[in-house]
């Protein structure tokens, strides 16, 4: 295994527009990042700046609502869709609540669609105007990049390019918009930003954040800053991925910590590829060595999950 000492940057460019060569380098590189660090970061990503751009204002003009305008849009039980309020989530195994809020946006149907009996419905904010528009938008481009991603990803795990966009199309993936706010004076001794976890689903695309506080923790037992350039996406591997691979490629623990500096607000837009709700989370072939997990639906599996962040009952 190569063995790294920085979170490797790729340039996804080089696999959408290159030859036979640099697809396969680029294909190479990013199993052995999963491999190693289970993230990677990702320039050239092909989705535009003006895109980012309004989509963090539009979160960051949510964000600074009144309470009670945000709350109109309360995520209630489940919290996959909406607004979650400050303080309401944990890590896995954490008594003290994360220091954060966040938006939830989901995949979108049209009237009639069958899925619309499956997952639940968006809902949306009156003010501000765009923010409906430059959400789905962005939730439809990063989607699109996690299947580049996971079809570059498939041959290395000896599986058909199309393996994961079978398994993914029309999945339960939640684009999330976190607001990590100035931390307040007597938070909880312990609280973090984001306390140490990994993530539920297969992959996570990380749009950079507004600033620094990310850190995963590595193979040395050591807490290493992952930050990219301007606009690039963050993409690690979650426990969805790890568990069909059984634990080839690691879901990589990592956190959120307070500012050193200056007491400022944070902004994050991490998109969680899932599969479909009904699709089965099973060891692939390649893998199989007598020790992996049992055949599970991957709802069951994410609710699981979220009773254990404490998202529902």
């Amino acid at each position: 295994m190569t063995r790294y000492t920085t979170v490797p940057e790729l340039s996804l460019a080089s696999y959408t527009h290159g030859d036979a060569a640099a697809r396969a380098a680029f294909a190479d590189a990013l199993y052995e990042g999963f491999r190693y660090f289970g993230f990677i970061i990702l320039r050239d990503h092909g989705i535009s700046e003006d895109l980012l751009n309004r989509a963090y204002r539009a979160s960051e003009n949510f964000f600074a609502l009144p309470e009670a305008e945000k709350m109109k849009c309360d995520s209630g039980v489940g919290g996959q869709r909406g607004y979650t309020a400050f303080g309401r989530e944990h890590a896995k195994g954490s008594s003290a609540s994360d220091l954060k809020e966040f938006w939830h946006v989901g995949r979108e149907f049209s009237a009639g669609d069958a899925l619309a009996d499956i997952y639940p419905p968006n809902m949306w904010p009156t003010q501000p105007t765009d923010f409906r528009q430059a959400f789905l938008a962005l939730y439809d481009a990063l989607e699109e990049t996690g299947h580049v991603m996971l079809e570059a990803l498939a041959p290395s795990l000896g599986l058909d390019a199309d393996y994961f966009r079978k398994l993914a199309v029309n999945g339960n993936s939640i684009l999330r918009l976190l607001h990590y706010p100035p931390v307040p004076d007597g938070a909880e001794p312990g609280a973090m930003r984001a306390a140490a976890h990994e993530d539920i689903n297969l992959i996570t695309l990380l749009v950079a954040a507004s600033s620094a506080g990310l850190e995963l923790l590595d193979r040395d037992g050591n807490w290493l800053p992952v930050e990219g350039s301007r606009n690039a996406i963050i993409v690690d591997a979650g426990d969805m991925l790890a568990r069909i691979t059984n634990n080839h490629i690691p879901a990589t623990t990592h956190r959120v910590v307070n500012p050193e500096g200056p007491n400022i607000s944070r902004y994050s837009m991490p998109f969680f590829m899932h599969p479909r709700a009904d699709a089965v989370l099973s060891c692939i072939e390649n893998c199989r060595d007598g020790t992996e997990a049992p055949d599970i639906v991957a709802d069951d599996f994410l609710q699981q999950r979220l009773r254990e962040i404490g998202l529902t009952g």
